[in-house]
């Protein structure tokens, strides 16, 4: 089993440094791969805000351009600035990339699957 505790901190730890002097809204992600190390991201704003790059996406493509192994077992998500969960973006990449059951960790204590954010998730194969 993940240690949800952990990722939580890293998030915490990266979401700190995110960009975002338009919103805000600081927001940090961590994923853990299949050998146990923790991948993390957060969010990179933009004037034009479709630019934007969330930190769950981040932490993923960052995870994937490290070469790390998959599949992906667990991501947790913080937002130092308030409440949140992924964006419907981010819902459909996760799903891509954890497996239906897999936990999404949201600080505070919510916890989800991955199936439960996005129940009907487009699919190519499963993870």
């Amino acid at each position: 089993m993940a240690d949800l505790d952990a990722l939580v901190q890293a998030a915490r730890a990266v979401a700190a440094r995110a960009y975002a002097p338009y919103s805000k809204f600081r927001v940090g992600a961590a994923i853990l791969d299949a050998d146990g190390r923790t991948h993390v991201g957060c969010n990179v704003e933009s004037a034009s805000y479709g630019l934007t790059l969330c930190a769950e996406r981040n932490a993923i493509f960052s995870a994937i351009a490290a070469g790390a192994p998959r599949p992906f077992s667990a991501i947790a998500l913080t937002c130092l600035d308030g409440a949140c969960t992924p964006c419907g973006a981010c819902r459909q990449i996760i799903s891509e990339h954890l497996p239906a059951d897999a936990p999404v960790q949201i600080d505070g204590g919510e916890q989800y699957s991955v199936a439960d954010l996005l129940p009907h998730a487009f699919r190519l194969s499963e993870v």
